[in-house]
């Protein structure tokens, strides 16, 4: 058995409140295999986007201990963490967070820039037109739709190739048509690129579609479904 791409051991994960600390997350032991897409499900407040924080190195547990590709991530500090998303991860966020002065096809650059690339605007270019916004490249997100701007996100997320992709909640703020859109373009980023997909959703046919599904509720896993990882194509026996 190949080692998990993301581990848990008993990771909690507490915040200071108004009345005190409040228990977030209470104790997640879970395996991450490579190439498997796993989706996060739960009731508002189970904890399901605090668990995608802590694997993506966004949120640092209280206790406990995160791997992601071999690598501890309890033990880095924030620019540690930071260059470690920058080179492994995608992240794509409910809302967007494109940055409002920068073009489309200057938003999908930003992460290659920050790597050093050379032909990031080029790599960014292939990207959009993947995505199906090629023709909107020069527009800022005002400019652009929900829809489009979340395509956008996927295709910033996508392009340095990472191993692990996380979203949350990518179609929460989208129409029935928008977030169908988006999630066949979630999924073929996955399967164009070979990553390991983790998402949060309450939307049942994007869970439907994860090989496997974890059930949070009040910060412990209360159930999972689902069976083995994907095969990846190229992967190494």
């Amino acid at each position: 058995m190949t080692d998990p791409v993301i581990a848990l051991s008993e990771a909690r994960l507490t915040l200071a409140g108004n009345a005190g600390p409040v228990d977030i997350l209470k104790g997640i032991t879970l395996n991450v295999a490579r190439g498997e897409t796993l989706g996060l499900i739960g009731p508002s407040g189970s904890g399901k986007s605090s668990l995608l924080m802590l694997l993506g190195g966004l949120e640092r547990a209280t206790s406990g201990r995160v791997t992601a590709l071999g690598q501890d991530l309890t033990a880095m500090d924030e620019d540690a963490l930071a260059r470690f998303r920058r080179g492994n991860m995608g992240v794509v966020f409910q809302s967007f967070h494109l940055i409002p002065t920068m073009t489309a096809l200057e938003n999908v650059a930003v992460p290659l820039e920050l790597m050093g690339a050379a032909d990031a605007f080029a790599r960014a270019a292939v990207e959009l037109e993947a995505v199906g916004l090629g023709a909107r490249k020069d527009h800022y997100p005002a400019q652009m739709s929900g829809g489009e701007q979340q395509r956008v996100a996927l295709a910033r997320a996508a392009v340095p190739r990472p191993a692990i992709l996380l979203a949350d909640e990518p179609t929460g703020n989208l129409d029935g048509v928008n977030g169908t859109a988006i999630m066949e373009l979630l999924f073929g980023l996955r399967d164009r690129h070979g990553a390991t997909l983790v998402l949060v959703t309450h939307a049942p046919e994007l869970a439907d579609r994860c090989d496997r599904v974890i059930r949070l509720r009040d910060g412990v896993i209360e159930g999972e479904t689902g069976g083995m990882a994907r095969p990846v194509a190229g992967a190494q026996a």
